[in-house]
């Protein structure tokens, strides 16, 4: 069989339909067209698709409160793109704050643009070669994957058979579409390149480097599943809808640099895998079956190991079962105690609040007492008079 960047394309696309996705061609996204999900080609979002979901997901929400919210969530703006799209994962994440009257009385929520508890409630589009009106013209991603009419991954494909046509050539195409269309990136979650065979994922701030493969791993079963070509394990591991939803929700996260700049960082395979066996042990650890043995979770020297902390305390947060718990961050060094303090504060929209610092035993004894719900406390053993090595 002729393999060529087409091939590539529909077996992606294949992969996709098959765990759920609904496929359609972009030439039939307009508004004379099979599917008017927008009115102009430089449109990214499809508001038709996005206010049904809105108003599905929201169903005391009076129909002008959710024409607002659509509007609001469309909005262009031309302020730096990390920014936005920071804002736009607060909206994923949190929902989008209204006000509104009922009844002569004063309301005020937060609208949901995703469910992330039931998959099955929200509405997972995949299309390829879409249209975009951009500042230099038309451009065409390969694959864009929609969640309620929000483009929230971006896929680049290229053909391992031509020469050049490689993985730095596909990241640098995304940089340009950064540039020309960058309304199409405000909600997104993650970028993808590809060779059709090699496979990375990489965040909308990451440079070539930070670009990583993705592993499919069975932790129940203590195995990595083997997948022949690296695209269709990245596909199957991270965009099956429940992962994606899920990794949206608990493994993203945006830091300031000591330069000031913004990041976007998402979690790397491991992370994602190891960060939900350990959620699962510590649920089943704290149930009237458990022993109350978590286990250890081992890393190497970058790998992360702050960022899986900071998402593993975030998803046991959210556990309804734990009932708001409050983690104490125990470490063996005063400069690690302020590195992970320090990532955690970036995170604070994953942990949804100011962690705190303890200052030996009766400090953390005192926060322990006034607490009446939980969040994240950290101290060191120096702090308690101990030296490393010591109980």
């Amino acid at each position: 069989m002729l393999i060529n960047e087409n091939t590539i394309e529909q077996a992606c696309l294949q992969h996709l339909q098959e765990l759920g996705w609904d496929y359609t061609h972009g030439s039939t996204i307009n508004a004379d067209g099979e599917n008017p999900w927008r009115l102009r080609t430089d449109e990214v979002v499809f508001r038709s698709v996005l206010r049904e979901a809105v108003e599905r997901l929201n169903p005391q929400l009076p129909s002008a409160t959710v024409d607002e919210v659509v509007a609001l969530v469309c909005k262009t703006d031309i302020t730096d793109l990390t920014e936005r799209n920071q804002q736009a994962y607060r909206y994923l994440r949190e929902g989008v704050r209204v006000e509104y009257r009922e009844n002569d009385e004063q309301k005020v929520e937060f609208a949901r643009l995703i469910d992330f508890q039931q998959p099955s409630l929200n509405r997972f589009d995949v299309v390829n070669q879409l249209t975009i009106l951009g500042r230099k013209g038309n451009r065409r991603p390969d694959v864009i994957c929609y969640i309620n009419g929000l483009p929230v991954v971006v896929l680049e494909l290229k053909n391992p058979l031509k020469e050049n046509a490689d993985l730095p050539q596909a990241f640098n195409q995304l940089q340009t579409y950064k540039q020309e269309i960058g309304d199409l990136f405000v909600y997104n979650q993650a970028l993808v390149i590809s060779d059709g065979i090699l496979a990375k994922v990489g965040s909308l701030t990451a440079d070539l480097e930070r670009f990583t493969p993705w592993r499919v791993v069975d932790e129940k079963n203590k195995q990595r599943i083997s997948f022949e070509h690296e695209l269709e394990g990245l596909v199957r591991g991270l965009l099956n809808p429940a992962s994606l939803l899920d990794y949206i929700q608990n493994f993203i996260v945006f830091e300031q640099t000591s330069s000031g700049r913004l990041v976007k960082k998402i979690a790397a395979y491991h992370q994602f895998y190891g960060v939900n066996e350990a959620v699962d042990c510590t649920l089943w650890a704290a149930s009237e079956q458990g022993n109350g043995k978590i286990g250890v979770m081992w890393h190497t020297q970058g790998s992360g190991k702050s960022l899986s902390m900071l998402f593993y305390a975030g998803k046991l947060l959210s556990q309804a079962e734990l009932r708001n718990p409050t983690i104490v961050v125990v470490t063996d060094r005063n400069d690690l105690d302020g590195q992970l303090y320090a990532t955690f504060s970036g995170g604070q929209a994953l942990i949804r609040q100011q962690p705190v610092q303890a200052d030996g035993r009766e400090a953390l004894r005192e926060e322990l007492a006034k607490r009446e719900t939980g969040g994240v406390i950290f101290t060191t053993i120096q702090k308690f008079g101990l030296q490393e090595g010591e109980q």
